[in-house]
């Protein structure tokens, strides 16, 4: 989302090179582009101008420290107003109420209520263990329950059903009573949305949420549309009381204003993310990791936990016993460890969170990175199970037949072998007592080299 962004802030900060103190004079122009950085992200005007001179106010006169040069002065700088401008300190997402707490989900059509409110019920279950009920009063939008119960069953949430030929209040208080009396810890209620703001909608979300007492009231957020999206949040949060908003699709190509904007205009904060289409692809919204992306520092804290969350330890275990008694890597290994790449979203995925440097240094495109994946699984599977478990029968008439099979060139089928040959002697190295340290990780424990160790 905030590609463009990173980009003009990067070349914006070149500026500064080789300058031994922040002034008024050298900083004028790096000041200047950011503001046409920001305009260009379509982020608020009046947001953008506040943003400008507190930077300004932040940044004249400052000294360089000892061990910093100006453009790493003036990116702390940006990144500490960047970070209060999207809320400050943030905060986790916190249940404040007793049992069922009660989320009203409201938003204009077309924004994603209904899959975040699947999306939010899969985090609550997983990471939280709270027993959710999901319940829709959109009553409007064809087929808007049936969508939601099939979402509920899949993220394993319970879904009330209820007639469209009620109203959508008492479907709410309905829903609310099935909550107390199924011990349920959340309830999370689905609203119907319109094309635009209207009275109609603010009276029906009002009343909706005077009937169950919301204790959280969310704002459902199109990240692509712009300010469109502010003017939205900021008409919500006039006519209803909001407490957060989730800012949705923020892994398409919007170019961030509404991300930067919406927590100054409604004075509420971010709360979620939609970074994608599938029920776990929603993520906290943290002030901190965000500024740090944008200014292309990337965002390792998010992709270990991730990496803790997603990744199979059984399958590494499994693998690094095989490795520790001698038995050869092979490529039904290689496909395994490929498709745990994918289950994490691919390369995309994770050079967004690298920082900016290595994102350099790597020369390829997220894009490129996430078909070649395919491909190379597309390579293994064409295999036969003998081939996989020894590559080295695969000869020419075989490497013709897979290349064919997986439609990819042979040379795709030679490369990818060759990277394999080379991973394989890599394993071989880490045979005994190198790798059953590392395999301390896996277990519980921390690996040599790290802290607490």
């Amino acid at each position: 989302m905030f590609e463009h962004l990173t980009a003009r802030l990067s070349r914006s900060i070149e500026n500064l090179r080789g300058r031994g103190r922040i002034t008024e004079e050298n900083i004028a122009t790096t000041l200047r582009e950011v503001r046409v950085a920001l305009l260009e992200a379509d982020v608020a005007l009046p947001v953008v101008k506040s943003f400008i001179e507190s930077v300004k106010a932040k940044a004249l006169g400052a000294e360089v420290l000892a061990s910093l040069t100006p453009g790493q002065a003036f990116i702390g700088i940006l990144h500490e107003q960047l970070r209060e401008l999207m809320g400050g300190s943030g905060g986790a997402f916190k249940l404040r109420a007793q049992p069922p707490v009660v989320i009203l989900l409201a938003g204009l059509q077309g924004a994603g209520k209904t899959t975040t409110a699947a999306k939010l019920a899969r985090w609550l279950t997983e990471r939280e263990k709270k027993r959710v009920l999901l319940a829709s009063t959109d009553v409007r939008r064809p087929a808007a329950m049936l969508q939601l119960e099939r979402l509920a069953g899949q993220v394993g949430a319970e879904y009330f059903s209820a007639s469209s030929a009620d109203a959508p209040a008492a479907i709410a208080r309905a829903a609310l009573e099935r909550a107390r009396s199924g011990v349920f810890d959340v309830l999370i209620v689905d609203t119907a949305g319109r094309l635009h703001v209207d009275e109609a909608l603010m009276g029906e979300v009002r009343d909706i949420g005077a009937v169950v007492g919301a204790a959280e009231r969310l704002f459902v957020v199109d990240a692509m549309a712009g300010q469109d999206a502010v003017n939205a949040a900021r008409a919500f949060g006039a006519a209803r009381d909001l407490t957060g908003v989730i800012l949705t699709k923020a892994d398409g190509d919007a170019r961030g204003g509404a991300a930067l904007s919406v927590r100054q205009v409604t004075g509420k904060p971010i709360v979620f993310m939609g970074v994608g289409e599938k029920t776990d692809a929603l993520e906290p919204f943290d002030p901190q990791r965000m500024a740090s992306r944008i200014l292309g520092m990337g965002d390792v804290v998010s992709l270990v936990e991730q990496v803790h969350r997603q990744v199979d330890t059984r399958e590494a275990q499994r693998l690094a016993q095989k490795v520790v008694k001698g038995k050869g890597f092979d490529m039904a290994d290689l496909r395994s460890q490929l498709e745990q790449l994918q289950k994490m979203g691919g390369v995309g995925a994770l050079i967004d969170k690298l920082p900016g440097a290595a994102m350099k240094k790597g020369a390829i495109s997220a894009d490129q990175g996430d078909k070649d994946l395919r491909r190379q699984i597309a390579i293994i599977n064409s295999m036969t199970p003998r081939e996989r478990r020894n590559p080295g029968i695969i000869d020419g008439s075989r490497r013709r037949r897979i290349a064919g099979g997986s439609g990819v060139q042979v040379q795709d089928v030679n490369r990818l072998l060759k990277q394999f040959l080379e991973m394989q002697r890599v394993m071989k190295s880490m045979k005994g007592g190198r790798l059953q340290r590392l395999m301390g990780a896996f277990k519980g424990g921390t690996p040599p080299g790290f802290p607490g160790r």
